[in-house]
């Protein structure tokens, strides 16, 4: 599951240019994640310049065996 933080989100756009699956949508300063079609890579996670977004440990492709 992808969380966002919208007090740290600035809404920049940068999350939905990387997702490969379309997740994500910027629509008037929101941003929302269809969490169906997330499929947990991590590339908004990485590309986010704020540190706004966070992959869940139940994330589909999150490695929970720690």
């Amino acid at each position: 599951m992808l969380d966002i933080n919208r007090q740290l989100c600035a809404y920049c756009g940068g999350c939905v240019g990387v997702c490969p699956t379309l997740a994500l949508l910027l629509d008037e300063l929101t941003l929302v994640v269809d969490q169906g079609l997330c499929n947990g890579c991590g590339n908004c996670v990485a590309v986010c310049p704020v540190g706004a977004l966070n992959l869940s440990k139940n994330a589909v492709g999150v490695d929970v065996s720690e």
